[in-house]
């Protein structure tokens, strides 16, 4: 059961759970109670054996989600305040320790805190009415919520500064081509085709899946021999338990 207050809605198709963002007429606007729904729910996530796989999503026909809620976050002189609020749940760090595959369905508007969780997502799936952009230093901000990181390790260093920098908007296709989303689909498809995508990943070997979740996310910033080390580990330890 869900009531007009729940921020973030949760419901299971046998093996994959949907997670929706849910403050249409904020455009989806990421605030502190969104911020504790997310962290309720992807603790739940994490900790529910039958979950194999997850659905990002956002309610409404207008935005996936259109960045912080600036009556809560943007405000000057309240920076140092608002960034600390950020992190009092770490709900980015709960979404880089799950090892279930998460696949992010975007569509509309995806500003801000928006990219900054599609980028936390292993999948990103996007509607061709997606609009993306990151336009903190723009506003005279800087990205708060992890944005300079996650962006550059998903699109690279030269498209991520681009983004950062210029505050540029991208369609959805511009975002293809940079590495941001890796498919687009009519805003018709989107949610049958994220489904049926989680659903896929949702029938792979759960142990398998983690491990090379693990792999990349673990080795990545690791020395190339320190990396390959650590995947033959966690390969012998997934045949193992075969």
């Amino acid at each position: 059961m869900t009531t007009e207050q729940d921020t973030v809605l949760y419901t299971k198709a046998g093996a994959v759970a949907h997670l929706t963002l849910n403050r249409p007429r904020r455009l989806n606007a990421f605030s502190v109670a969104m911020r504790d729904d997310l962290f309720v729910l992807l603790e739940a996530v994490r900790d529910d054996p039958d979950v194999r796989a997850v659905v990002l999503s956002g309610a409404g026909e207008r935005a996936f989600c259109a960045g912080a809620d600036l009556s809560e976050f943007g405000t000057a002189p309240s920076q140092v305040v608002a960034r600390a609020v950020r992190w009092e749940r770490d709900v980015w760090g709960l979404f880089l320790a799950i090892d279930k595959p998460i696949v992010a369905a975007l569509h509309g508007y995806v500003i801000g805190s928006g990219v900054e969780m599609a980028c936390l997502c292993d999948l990103r799936v996007a509607s061709d009415d997606a609009t993306f952009a990151m336009p903190e230093v723009a506003l005279g901000m800087a990205p708060a919520a992890g944005g300079s990181q996650t962006l550059p390790r998903v699109v690279g260093r030269g498209p991520a500064l681009e983004m950062l920098l210029t505050g540029r908007r991208l369609t959805a296709d511009e975002a293809h081509r940079a590495g941001l989303v890796n498919r687009v689909v009519p805003r018709d498809d989107l949610a049958r085709e994220a489904m049926a995508l989680a659903e896929s990943l949702a029938a792979l070997d759960p142990a398998a899946v983690s491990a090379a979740k693990r792999a990349i996310r673990h080795g990545m910033d690791a020395p190339l021999g320190r990396g390959l080390k650590m995947e033959e580990r966690l390969a012998l330890r997934v045949m193992a338990g075969r």
